[in-house]
C-alpha cells in the first residue's frame, strides 16, 4: 500500500484531483521542453510513478461525493511497469503527452474509456480487455518493446479477443514494431469503429482476423511499411466490419489480405497505393472469398503486384483502366454491375464498343484459361441489354480455350471461327453461303456436265445446281440428275456438299443460342 508521505509532490498533486476528476498538468508551455521525445530527461518534478496510477485507479483514494473520479494526467514521465491486468477499473483514464518509462499492462481488464494521447509508450497489451467506453491513442507513438520486466515484447499493441463498446482510435498515432506486428487485435469487437487516419503510420504487420467492426475500419492517408522483403502489411482474412476505407492516398507496402472478409457496405481504394512486397514477388491484394456490397477500386496507379478477386462477390465494381496489374486472378469473381471511372466522372462502361475490348483484355490477365469470368461478364452484359457485347466475349472465351486445345483441335476451332464465329456470329455463314454459291455458280456454269440419264430431268442451271449442292436437306433435282467428268469440278461439287452441311449446323447452332440468349 502506498502512504501518501512517500509521494512526490507532483504524485500528491494526481493523488488530490483524482477524486475530483481534476487534470494534472505537468507541462511547462516551452514547446522545447514539453517535447515528448524527450521525456526521458524530465526530472523528479515531472516524474510519477506507474505505482500510483494503478492505485488510484483500483480506489486507493475514494471519489468526494458529487464529483465523477477521473485520472486526467498530461506532461508526465511516468516511471515503472504500469501493470492493469486482470483489474477492474471504474474510472476513465486520460494521459496526454506522457513518455513512458516501460509498456503498459491491461489485459483481461475491465475499465471505463482510456485515454492515452500525444505519448511514447513501448507496447500496450490490452489482450481479453473490456472496455466500456473508447479506446483513444491519437498522436501516440508505440513501439514494440517490453511488456513487463520479465520478457521482451514483439508486438506494439495487442487488442487480441478485445472488446471495446465505443471506437478505438489511431489517427495520427505512428506504431513500429519492425521484428513482427505492429499491431494483433485477432478477434476483436470494436462497435465504434477503427480509425487509422490522419497521418497514422505503421511499420509491421496489422492483423484484424476475425474482428468484428460494425463501425468500419477507416485508414484514409494512412501509410502501411512492412519491414524486410516479403510479407503482409495488412490482414483482415475472415474479419467482418461494415465498410473499409483505404482511399484519400493510403499506402501499403505490403501485401494487403481481405480472405473471407465479409463488408455490408463499401470497401475504396480510392486514390490509394498498393505496393505490394519490396521485391516484387508477392501480390499487392489478396481478397479471396471477399463480400462487398460496393467495391470501388480506383487506385492512384496499378498495383505493382498481382492481385487475387477468387470467389469474392461483389454488387457493385468501380474501376479504371489502369487500376490493374499485369495479373489479376478472377476466376469465380462475382458481381452485379461494372462503372469506370473516367476523368473523375464514373459513368456505365456498357454501351462504348471500345469498352468490350477492354474488358476482354481485363479478362486474359487471369492466368490460365477459366470459363467463369468471360460467363460472369457475358451475363452483366446482357442484362444490361447489349446482347452483341455478350456474344463477343463469349466468342473470345472460345478463342481463349481454343489455345489450350491439342493441335488438331486448335485447327477444327479456327475453322469454326473463321466460317461462323462459333456460332455467335452467325451472319458469318450466310456470308460464306453467298460466296460459295456464286464460286459454284460461275465454275459450273462455264461447263457442260453429263445428265445421269439422258432424256429425263430438268435442264442445267448452275446457280441451282450449286443450291442444291449447299443445302443438306431436301432437293431440288439437279445434283441427282448431272455429274462431271472433270475430276477438279466433280471435287468442288463434293467440297461444297461438306461446306453446306458444317455452315448449315453452324447457322442453326447460332440461331438456338441467339434465341436462348446462352
Amino acid at each position: 500500500m502506498l502512504s501518501y508521505d512517500e509521494l512526490t509532490s507532483p504524485e500528491r498533486e494526481l493523488w488530490d484531483a483524482f477524486p475530483e476528476g481534476r487534470r494534472v498538468d505537468l507541462r511547462t508551455g516551452v514547446p522545447e521542453d514539453d517535447r515528448v521525445a524527450e521525456g526521458e530527461q524530465w526530472g523528479p518534478g515531472r516524474t510519477v510513478r506507474a505505482a500510483v496510477i494503478a492505485a488510484l485507479l483500483q480506489g486507493a483514494n475514494t471519489a468526494q461525493p458529487g464529483a465523477v473520479a477521473c485520472l486526467r494526467l498530461a506532461g508526465a514521465r511516468i516511471s515503472g511497469h504500469l501493470n492493469l491486468a486482470g483489474a477492474q477499473i471504474a474510472h476513465a483514464l486520460w494521459l496526454e503527452d506522457c513518455w513512458f518509462e516501460e509498456g503498459v499492462d491491461l489485459s483481461g481488464a475491465s475499465t471505463q474509456s482510456i485515454a492515452i494521447v500525444g505519448g511514447r509508450v513501448p507496447g500496450v497489451e490490452a489482450g481479453m480487455i473490456r472496455i466500456e467506453g473508447r479506446l483513444d491513442l491519437r498522436r501516440s507513438r508505440l513501439e514494440s518493446g517490453s511488456a513487463s520486466p520479465f520478457h521482451r515484447r514483439v508486438t506494439a499493441l495487442s487488442l487480441i479477443n478485445a472488446h471495446v463498446s465505443g471506437a478505438v482510435n489511431l489517427n495520427g498515432a505512428e506504431i513500429t514494431a519492425p521484428e513482427e506486428w505492429a499491431v494483433s487485435a485477432g478477434g476483436l469487437v470494436a462497435e465504434g469503429g477503427v480509425y487509422c487516419q490522419d497521418g497514422f503510420v505503421a511499420h509491421g504487420e496489422l492483423r484484424f482476423m476475425g474482428a468484428q467492426l460494425p463501425g468500419g475500419l477507416h485508414m484514409r492517408g494512412a501509410l502501411l511499411e512492412r519491414p524486410g522483403q516479403r510479407g503482409v502489411a495488412l490482414a483482415l482474412d475472415n474479419a467482418v466490419a461494415s465498410t473499409l476505407d483505404f482511399s484519400d492516398g493510403f499506402a501499403a507496402n505490403g501485401t494487403v489480405r481481405l480472405r473471407g472478409t465479409r463488408i455490408s457496405d463499401d470497401l475504396t481504394f480510392e486514390g490509394a497505393v498498393l505496393n505490394g512486397p519490396p521485391d516484387g514477388r508477392g501480390p499487392s491484394l489478396v481478397a479471396l472469398r471477399m463480400q462487398a456490397v460496393d467495391f470501388d477500386f480506383t487506385l492512384a496507379r496499378p498495383p505493382s503486384g498481382t492481385v487475387d478477386l477468387r470467389g469474392a462477390q461483389v454488387s457493385y465494381l468501380h474501376d479504371r483502366e489502369h487500376s490493374w496489374p499485369d495479373v489479376v486472378e478472377l476466376d469465380g469473381f462475382v458481381y452485379g454491375s461494372i462503372k469506370v471511372d473516367e476523368a473523375g466522372e464514373r459513368r456505365e462502361a456498357v454501351g462504348r464498343r471500345d469498352s468490350v475490348a477492354n474488358r476482354v483484355a481485363w479478362l486474359r490477365r487471369s492466368p490460365g484459361y477459366s470459363p467463369q469470368p468471360y460467363e460472369q461478364l457475358a451475363s452483366w452484359y446482357r442484362k444490361a441489354g447489349h446482347d452483341d457485347d455478350a456474344r463477343r466475349v463469349l466468342l473470345a472465351k472460345q478463342r481463349h480455350r481454343r489455345q489450350t486445345l491439342p493441335p488438331a483441335a486448335r485447327v477444327w476451332g479456327r475453322l469454326l471461327d473463321v466460317t461462323v464465329g462459333y456460332g455467335y456470329r452467325p451472319w458469318l455463314a450466310g456470308v460464306w453461303l453467298l460466296a460459295l454459291t456464286l464460286l459454284g455458280a460461275l465454275s459450273f456454269g462455264a461447263h457442260s456436265p453429263n445428265p445421269v440419264q439422258r432424256g429425263e430431268g430438268a435442264p442445267f442451271q448452275p446457280l441451282v445446281y450449286t443450291l442444291d449442292l449447299l443445302i443438306p436437306i431436301g432437293g431440288l433435282g439437279q445434283r441427282t440428275a448431272w455429274s462431271w467428268s472433270n475430276d477438279s469440278l466433280q471435287g468442288l461439287a463434293y467440297l461444297l456438299i461438306a461446306l453446306g452441311w458444317v455452315l448449315t449446323t453452324a447457322v442453326i447452332a447460332g440461331v438456338t443460342r441467339t434465341l436462348q440468349k446462352n
